[in-house]
This record gives C-alpha cells, structure tokens and sequence, in this order.
C-alpha cells in the first residue's frame, strides 16, 4: 500500500486528523513558506504524532548546524533537502535524508540518480517558493528513471480526485501533499481524510 506524507501542518487539530486518518510521514517546513513554522510550534506539535508516523523537516538550502540543531530539537525522523543541496552535502550532515526534484524535463528525473538517499521526491517547480505551486508534471517522465519504486516519492498538484491516477501509472513508495488539501491555504479536515483514503485505496 502507498504510504502518505501531509506537508505543511501548523496546528494540532490537522496534526491529529492526519494521523488519525492514516498518514504515514508528517511534514513540516522550516524554509521560506505561507507553512513556515519555528522550531517551538513543531516541537509542541511532534508531540501528537505516535512513533509509528514519521516527521520530516523541510528544508532548503540551510546551514548544516541547522538542521542539526532542529532535527534534535523537534525531533525528526528524516530531513527533506527541497534547495540546491549537493549529495556530498546530504551526506556529511548524516540523518536519514529526502532529495526534492523539480521535473521539467527528463535530465531532472536522471539527475536523481547521482544522489544516495533514502527516498527520492519528484516534484513540480515551485512558484513564489520552492515545490507547493499545486500543479503536477509530467509523471510519464518517471519512466527513465533508474531509481527503485520503493524509494520512489510523488508530489506536486496531487488532489484526491487524482492520486490514484498518480499511484496506479507509478506505483511510488508515497505521495506527498500539501496545497492539495488545503481551502483557502489552510489545510481542511474533509481533505485530508478524502486524499489518504483515495492514496491508499488505489492499486498500483
């Protein structure tokens, strides 16, 4: 079954509703953003996530220490480089680790594969920040990528009423959404429960 990751959470209630519905990967973002939240807010909201569900830090371009520190303090079960962050980078820092793509055109989808990571996130180009554009790219271009399917993650522009298009043609490890479930940018309860019951529901 496709796992589920809810990006962008900034309240306890969408924290529990996310968990209680069956995501699988909570995330939240420390890097530029309309979801941006300190080290204090994630920290008081970690503490409604069981240890069976994971939380991911977003993060792009930032210092080492950093992320170090906020992986600590949170915690953080994998860190997700949405920025321009090399692979000797990712590696020197150590934690278990998500590479963001942006997919324009096939070299982005092979370019993937000169990372060591633990999953890999095709996404769509952002707009006024990095990934959350809400629109989705060309998941046909998945084809060349050389990458196993179980460390394979999908986001950009994924809704309920499309996802299990996405996991049926891809069959990834997970999904990952954030504007997709959201009403006026801020996430929306019927959402998310629709969007991880259609996820999980698809077969691929």
């Amino acid at each position: 079954m496709t796992k589920v990751k809810i990006c962008g959470l900034k309240t306890p209630e969408h924290v529990e509703t996310a968990v209680k519905c069956g995501a699988d990967f909570v995330g939240f973002v420390f890097a530029p953003s309309k979801r941006e939240i300190s080290i204090e807010e994630a920290n008081l909201l970690a503490q409604y996530i069981p240890e069976v569900v994971k939380t991911v830090g977003v993060f792009v371009n930032e210092e080492p220490e950093r992320i170090q520190e906020i992986a600590s303090k949170v915690p953080l079960d994998y860190i997700q480089y949405h920025g321009d962050e090399t692979n000797e980078l990712i590696q020197k820092i150590g934690l278990p680790s998500i590479k963001a793509f942006s997919i324009r055109k096939v070299e982005d989808v092979k370019r993937a594969a000169t990372f060591d990571v633990d999953y890999y996130l095709f996404d769509s180009p952002g707009t006024d920040f990095r990934g959350g554009s809400g629109q989705t790219f060309d998941w046909n271009l998945l084809e060349e990528v050389n990458i196993p399917r179980k460390k394979v993650m999908i986001a950009g522009g994924l809704r309920a009423d499309n996802v299990a298009a996405a996991v049926t043609l891809i069959s990834p490890a997970a999904v990952d959404v954030s504007s997709g479930v959201e009403v006026n940018s801020k996430k929306d309860h019927t959402l998310i429960e629709a969007f991880i019951k259609a996820a999980k529901g698809a077969i691929s």
